[in-house]
């Protein structure tokens, strides 16, 4: 069958508590990158590991996941609280460039007073406080991925000398890396109509499509009060799995099939209970049944996140028209 017109979009959590070794966590993109999925995502917080945690840094261990795959988004977590505007732009910037295109971010914000005695700087917020900190963040980031053209350098042709600039990295492969955010709750939801191209929305283990319908519809009616195009944001229901058997994985098909075909959401963001065993089913057991009955494609159409979630290259908003000769 030929694939669908408005497609289905998929993409899994690779989270491993405790997990010191980035090699997992290639083998498990590479994984998802087999059945296609659109990207990957790994979680992080910010502060102070506890005694005997074990953390990674989301971004640094996606950089490593990046050469070791081809077509698969990554898509880390960044907590936006105590954390310079300009160093999430460079740095997601970064895993852009190392990944062809591939990359995005899940904002995320603290409000621990572990973190805020971690960093010293100011004391812990109310939510409200952080999450309108958060949207200003992804607005200057997405202004300094702007704020040079598709075709400018970092250094003058002519003397070689470094140019000075508001970005010291060239703008990204995708004009502007998918912004993530988690808008199940309201204050976060918000932020999601302003800036993301990519909203989750999150479900127990017993998931009914109701509120995920009635979340998606205040989301699209919050985009359209900003004027944006509820067409440009990809809303993907995140359940937690655990697959035991094949059998269970067919029937996880059926419920995303059924939802995709109800429009209840744009596709599904699948978080594993066991990594290992929940993905390899998911690859090898879902994933041929949505394929078979022509609800997911069999091959990546293009090489950027933008390209697999079906979202335009943004404009550079502060390019100079060209006059013509």
């Amino acid at each position: 069958m030929s694939a669908p017109i408005r497609p289905l979009h998929l993409a899994v959590s690779i989270d491993r508590p405790g997990v010191r070794d980035a090699e997992p966590y290639v083998r498990a993109a590479r994984l998802a990158e087999r059945g296609r999925l659109d990207f990957v995502t790994l979680g992080d917080t910010l502060g102070p590991p506890r005694r005997g945690e074990s953390r990674l840094d989301a971004l640094a261990v996606l950089a490593r996941v990046a050469p070791a795959t081809e077509r698969i988004g990554l898509v880390p977590t960044v907590t936006t609280t105590h954390t310079d505007p300009f160093h999430v732009s460079d740095a997601v910037s970064t895993l852009d460039w190392v990944s062809g295109g591939r990359a995005g971010w899940t904002v995320e914000v603290s409000g621990t007073e572990a973190a805020a005695r971690h960093f010293g700087r100011r004391a812990a917020a109310p939510a409200d406080e952080l999450w309108h900190e958060a949207g200003a963040v992804a607005d200057v980031a997405a202004r300094l991925w702007d704020s040079a053209e598709d075709d400018a350098g970092i250094r003058d042709a002519a003397t070689g000398l470094s140019v000075r600039g508001p970005s010291i990295v060239p703008r990204p492969p995708q004009g502007r890396p998918v912004i993530a955010v988690d808008a199940t709750r309201l204050l976060p939801r918000a932020a999601a109509a302003r800036h993301a191209d990519v909203a989750y929305v999150r479900t127990g283990p017993a998931p009914t499509p109701g509120a995920v319908r009635a979340a998606r519809d205040d989301l699209h009616a919050r985009l359209r009060s900003l004027g944006r195009d509820p067409g440009r944001i990809v809303v993907l229901a995140s359940l937690p799995v655990a697959l035991y058997a094949a059998a269970d994985a067919v029937a996880l098909a059926g419920l995303a099939g059924s939802w995709w075909a109800d429009g209840v959401v744009d596709g599904f963001h699948f978080r594993p209970e066991d990594p290992d065993r929940d993905l390899a089913l998911l690859v090898d057991g879902t994933v041929p049944v949505l394929q078979h009955r022509g609800l997911l494609r069999s091959f990546y159409p293009g090489g950027t996140l933008r390209e697999h979630l079906c979202l335009p290259r943004p404009a550079n908003r502060y390019a100079t028209a060209r006059r013509p000769a």
